[in-house]
């Protein structure tokens, strides 16, 4: 169709979930990376990003650790069980060793501390989303 700036020169924008049960940090945290060019799928919940079917499409993973229902850990495994394998990042106010050891094994490329500063995401998800180009 003549005049569509959605194809061609286009880029289409990484998509990328995030589980965080925390509303506010979310929606922050959702309108932050949107700003930044991602196509951010928001979930409150482990079991509400596993339950959706256009996950298996995304181009990263930003999960918090400690959730009511499932950890980020159990939810990154999970999705790595169904044959994803985007890179992953945790984010955690429980920092240890062991934490980042096992988040690690289990397949996580980073591991940010909370608070951190909103420049130390962006850059750290655009520098894997630019990897996986």
């Amino acid at each position: 169709m003549a005049g569509d700036t959605r194809s061609g020169s286009a880029k289409a924008r990484p998509r990328l979930l995030l589980v965080e049960d925390d509303a506010g940090v979310r929606r922050s945290l959702q309108l932050l990376l949107q700003a930044k060019g991602f196509d951010v799928r928001a979930y409150a919940t482990g079991a509400a990003l596993l339950a959706d079917p256009s996950v298996d499409g995304a181009s990263l993973f930003v999960a918090d650790y400690s959730m009511d229902d499932l950890d980020g850990i159990e939810v990154l495994s999970r999705l790595r069980t169904r044959g994803w394998a985007g890179p992953a990042v945790l984010i955690t106010a429980y920092p240890s060793p062991t934490l980042d050891a096992r988040a690690r094994a289990k397949g996580f490329d980073v591991v940010l501390e909370k608070p951190f500063r909103d420049h130390v995401l962006v850059e750290t998800v655009t520098k894997l989303s630019e990897r996986r180009v």
